[in-house]
């Protein structure tokens, strides 16, 4: 007896071939829908339609025609020509000179000559221009004379070629003779009645003595300073006013600190040899507690930067006790500081 049941169906078997893993990535990443496709498509067309708007909205221009333009222009032109040649014209008021034209010189070959005998229009029949023929000329006649080739190459314009050009038709010789050495006789007793016996006259300076003894620098006047050789009432008088201001040298190296005897080490040397600082000499103090600005900065060793500040340096923190508070200062240098300290008074 048979089943009356149906047989089971069969599943459908896809006829499709297998992808491979990396055509399933490709897939994947780069693969597009329905809709993407879809879309990309109508983003094309919008982009192509941007491009073409402006063209398509741009109205149409006009053909140019430049033949008006031209006209105009042409007008304008006229109207400034017209302008110009009304401006009225103004003489000058430094009339151009007008110098006369040059005779052309004709040309001779060279030859021998002498250049003594020769006058402008030679030298110019010679190649020479006319500015650098009348010159030799003139040069000619202030020298008495040309007695050698030599004084012909120092005319000032020859260049070297030229008087190399020149040089071989001068009849003249090379080089100037020696000069020849003259002997000097004594005058004998009588030999010029006439004249009187020489009498020293005294000159516009007096003679500075040529040993000249010691002296205190501190105390000489601007009359001893003169007598040392080289020192003249300037300088004596830059030394003393140095001395003023500071107070009484303390050594005789100090002069070098003068600002005129910066660049005259001879004199400074002078200077140390026919002077001397007395033993025991105590120099003008500097009172720095009480001193006014205008006392400070006149010191040599102070200075208006210094003054200034010293002054305001005691309003803000009362009078210096002892030397050494100097030193707080930051413009006052080591060096200098040592060269104040001997001046310095507290009070």
């Amino acid at each position: 007896m048979s089943d009356p049941r149906p047989a089971p169906a069969k599943p459908a078997v896809s006829r499709r071939p297998a992808l491979s893993p990396l055509q399933r990535a490709v897939r994947r990443y780069f693969g597009f829908s329905r809709r993407e496709t879809s879309g990309f498509v109508v983003l094309v067309l919008l982009m192509v339609l941007w491009l073409w708007l402006p063209a398509l909205l741009r109205p149409a221009l006009p053909a140019y025609n430049p033949a008006a333009d031209q006209r105009q222009l042409n007008a304008l032109a006229a109207e400034l020509a017209a302008r110009r040649t009304a401006r009225p014209q103004f003489a000058s008021r430094y009339p151009r000179r007008t110098y006369p034209a040059r005779p052309r010189v004709p040309q001779v070959a060279l030859a021998p000559f002498n250049p003594n005998a020769f006058s402008a229009l030679d030298w110019q029949a010679r190649g020479l221009p006319a500015w650098l023929a009348e010159r030799l000329v003139k040069y000619r006649d202030a020298v008495g004379g040309f007695r050698a080739k030599e004084q012909l190459r120092k005319a000032y314009g020859l260049s070297d070629t030229t008087y190399a050009r020149l040089a071989p038709y001068l009849q003249l010789p090379d080089q100037l003779p020696p000069r020849e050495g003259r002997s000097y006789t004594r005058n004998q007793p009588g030999q010029y009645p006439d004249r009187k016996p020489f009498e020293a006259t005294p000159g516009r300076f007096p003679r500075k003595p040529t040993r000249l003894a010691a002296f205190d620098l501190n105390t000489a006047d601007t009359t001893q300073l003169m007598q040392i050789r080289g020192i003249g009432r300037g300088y004596a008088r830059r030394i003393v006013e140095f001395r003023q201001r500071l107070g009484g040298f303390l050594r005789q190296e100090q002069v070098a600190e003068i600002y005129v005897l910066h660049d005259a080490p001879d004199l400074v040397d002078s200077l140390r040899k026919y002077t001397f600082v007395a033993a025991g000499f105590s120099p003008a103090p500097v009172d720095v507690n009480n001193a006014s600005f205008e006392v400070l900065q006149a010191h040599p060793y102070v200075g208006k930067r210094l003054a200034r500040v010293l002054v305001a340096f005691r309003q803000q923190h009362g009078p210096f006790r002892q030397p050494a508070d100097l030193r707080q200062i930051r413009v006052l240098d080591e060096a200098t500081f040592e060269k104040l300290q001997p001046y310095l008074v507290l009070r």
